[in-house]
């Protein structure tokens, strides 16, 4: 990696830092209406938070795993659903580096303003037609939708006889990008957790989509950067994803160490912080992010210098990667759940950040990087099995 893009990636991590003062002021109105605020989406969007995976050719800022890491950690501390539109929109963006260059400046425009929304789920439909596609459906989890400029739209190619089918017997899939004009938001997002990220479900009715702005996921990619090597498009994506739930981690400490220095109970005139057994909570849930924040950082650095190295056989420490990644998010809800319990019923007011990060922390788990099957496809490429799910 070059000087000049270390810079620029260093520079993306002072700005997502930056902006903790701005987010801190805007939680109660983004937990409230349910999405960002204007200001604060032209902020990061001008720091190029929601395109961290964009290639610098399409004038993003190209960043590697870690830095990205290192970005979307700092917001989620601050705020969840900040960081989590951040992520979904940079990994769509990972994706986007599949169309060409051309067609990527011509949606984005320079300076690039890429605000990502939609799914990798195949839950419309397309058809091809002269010069593009007809698309229509419904997809749901679309978080970031309500600012985003572009959908990510993922569908099932069909014909006349139905879905077309690979070799293999699967449904051929194709992304085919939308604009926000062209799609409806149905306001679905009434959830436990992570309400700020405005994940409502989108509807696309019969809409034409050209050629140059449709694209396999795993089409071959013209960028010679590592990051978006077929190899590592599993590691990058969960990178991102991971983050989130370790900075919801740290943030739930941090507002833990807060309140445990003012604060007692209702049985006890001690502080929190003076008690033994809440300091060897706090230092326990310390150790639980701390090593499952090492452990990432280590084995993604691995993963990526085993591909860039040209490797001969590079699936174990992509596996390491993949099972540090379903093990960190797993981890970060477990300090988060013990430094909840260990604050009492301080912990169960909506005034206490805490609580917030205990539900937020809950429901970014549920993502598939923290689906425990993760697991189970780590314990077999480590055994020299192949994993049948993708990017093994």
């Amino acid at each position: 990696m070059g000087l000049a893009r270390e810079t620029v990636s260093s520079e993306v991590v002072a700005a997502a830092e930056a902006l903790a003062p701005h987010i801190r002021a805007a939680r109660d109105e983004i937990e409230r209406e349910r999405r960002l605020p204007a200001d604060l989406v032209r902020a990061m969007s001008q720091a190029g938070l929601f395109r961290l995976y964009l290639p610098q050719s399409m004038g993003g800022p190209e960043c590697d795993p870690l830095t990205a890491f290192r970005a979307i950690e700092a917001l989620s501390a601050v705020e969840g659903a900040v960081g989590w539109v951040a992520m979904i929109s940079s990994v769509l963006a990972l994706f986007v580096s599949r169309v060409s260059t051309e067609a990527a400046l011509e949606m984005f425009g320079a300076p690039a303003d890429c605000r990502l929304a939609g799914s990798v789920r195949p839950e419309g439909e397309t058809c091809a037609i002269e010069g593009g596609y007809r698309v229509r459906g419904r997809w749901n989890f679309a978080s970031g939708v309500e600012h985003a400029t572009w959908l990510f739209c993922t569908c099932k190619v069909m014909d006349e006889d139905g879905p077309q089918r690979t070799p293999a017997g699967l449904p051929v899939t194709r992304v085919l990008l939308v604009p926000k004009s062209h799609v409806s938001v149905i306001d679905t997002w009434s959830v436990v957790g992570m309400r700020g990220t405005g994940s409502h479900d989108f509807v696309v009715d019969d809409v034409f989509v050209p050629e140059q702005r449709a694209f396999a996921l795993l089409d071959p990619v013209a960028e010679s950067n590592i990051l978006y090597h077929p190899r590592l498009i599993m590691v990058s994506s969960g990178v991102a994803t991971a983050a989130t739930a370790i900075g919801l981690a740290r943030g739930a400490i941090n507002a833990f160490c807060r309140l445990a220095a003012d604060t007692a109970s209702t049985m006890s005139p001690t502080p929190l912080r003076d008690r033994a057994l809440v300091q060897t909570r706090l230092a326990e849930a310390e150790a639980i992010v701390s090593g499952a924040r090492a452990y990432i950082m280590s084995a993604v650095g691995d993963a990526m210098e085993a591909v860039a190295s040209g490797a001969a056989d590079p699936s174990r420490a992509i596996a390491q990667a993949r099972l540090a990644l379903t093990h960190g998010m797993h981890e970060a809800v477990r300090a988060t759940t013990l430094v909840f319990h260990t604050a009492g019923t301080n912990a169960v007011y909506e005034k206490n950040p805490l609580e917030r990060y205990f539900r937020d922390a809950h429901v970014a788990v549920q993502h598939v990087v923290g689906r425990p099957e993760n697991i189970e496809d780590a314990g077999k490429a480590l055994l020299g099995l192949r994993p049948e799910s993708i990017g093994w």
